[in-house]
């Protein structure tokens, strides 16, 4: 409640500081025009325009224009108004146009030199009193509007530095949304594939309890350490979602390149997956990073996906391109078989076909007549 009436409290002050300092002058005029006796005849209609007008000032803050044009006809009948009507012809110029401002100041010196005409100052000539009058609104007029310009070249630049600001603001916003959304568009990727891995490692092991000491003890060691890149990679997820800078994640890995390709499809054999992979990358050396991951994750997201839906049958993945002719990936598989080894968002090729786009190139994924599903992605590669 004190806060919401601070402002009033401290506008009343203004108010009051305003009518002291015009009364004062106001009635200083009336000591000064009446100290040599001639101008007796005028007092009590001095006093009392003086007064007027100095509560007049009061109606400045609402409604400048109308309480300036009253005062310049009361300082028609009276010196006595001509502090406030000056005061009030710098109001007007400083928060209204040019033009009304102009309209104004020009009643102010009409009405000063209607005053000069039938209460002249006793040793001043009508022409100097009219060159003075003339002078001093002139003034009145370019000091208002200069300090109006000044306020709104100063809120013009507050404005845009709080649009900056916000802009800034609303940038480093969507960059952060765009890193995180980036981030976990990769960690699905990765996860996915390397719980896909588990599963299957889990499934032989479940089905084949006959198999030799060995066999049983490799398969538990790869779901051994699988868990454990899977815990590393769900870590820098939750990393991400706490808003952790991208390149402060704890045990931050390299990125995947094109050369990795070959491994990824290793470790899919080693998973039990039949995979014909037939390579026909010339000078792969030169494909740029961004496009050799991006066709690492699609072969990736593929795999997975295969592995999932179409477990136990047969994958050929062909490779092909050169520098100017583009990279293109094509990987079929039978359709799915009606199970799957883990379950899915169903997000995995929408992210996929963005992650594509965003690399410029584009992706074709669905079911052919035949049945078999078959994933296309063909990205650009620049000679």
């Amino acid at each position: 409640m004190q806060e919401s009436c601070a402002p009033v409290r401290r506008n009343r002050w203004a108010d009051l500081i305003a009518i002291v300092a015009v009364g004062g002058l106001s009635a200083a005029t009336i000591v000064g025009r009446h100290s040599d006796g001639a101008a007796r005849p005028w007092l009590f209609l001095d006093i009392a325009v003086g007064i007027v007008a100095t509560g007049l000032i009061l109606v400045l803050g609402r409604r400048p224009v109308q309480g300036a044009l009253v005062l310049a006809g009361l300082a028609a009948l009276s010196p006595a108004a001509t502090p406030p009507a000056t005061v009030g012809t710098l109001t007007v110029a400083q928060r209204r146009p040019l033009r009304t401002a102009v309209l104004v100041a020009l009643a102010g010196t009409v009405g000063h030199l209607i005053q000069a005409l039938w209460r002249p100052i006793g040793n001043l000539p009508f022409f100097w009193f009219a060159v003075l009058d003339v002078a001093v609104h002139a003034a009145l007029l370019g000091w208002g509007q200069w300090t109006q310009a000044r306020q709104q070249v100063l809120d013009s630049l507050r404005e845009r530095a709080h649009r900056a600001e916000a802009e800034q603001g609303r940038r480093v916003a969507e960059a952060r949304a765009l890193e995180r959304t980036k981030m976990a568009r990769e960690m699905h990727d990765v996860l996915a594939h390397r719980l896909s891995l588990l599963a299957t490692y889990a499934g032989a092991l479940e089905y084949r309890p006959d198999s030799s000491p060995e066999k049983l003890a490799k398969a538990a060691g790869v779901i051994r350490s699988g868990v454990h890149q899977a815990l590393d990679e769900l870590r820098e997820v939750i990393s991400v979602l706490r808003d952790t800078e991208i390149d402060e994640l704890p045990g931050g890995r390299p990125q995947p390149t094109f050369q990795d390709l070959r491994a990824l499809v290793e470790e899919s054999r080693e998973a039990g997956t039949t995979i014909a992979y037939d390579d026909r990358v010339n000078d792969p050396t030169t494909l740029p990073p961004a496009t050799g991951r991006t066709a690492y994750r699609v072969v990736q997201e593929g795999l997975t996906n295969a592995r999932k839906h179409a477990a136990g049958h047969p994958v050929t993945l062909t490779v092909t391109g050169q520098p100017g002719d583009g990279l293109r990936i094509a990987l079929t598989n039978p359709g799915s078989n009606g199970t799957s080894l883990t379950p899915g968002s169903g997000t995995g090729l929408v992210g996929l076909t963005e992650r594509v786009q965003l690399a410029g190139g584009t992706l074709d994924h669905g079911k052919r007549p035949d049945g078999r599903f078959r994933l296309e992605a063909s990205l650009p590669w620049p000679s």
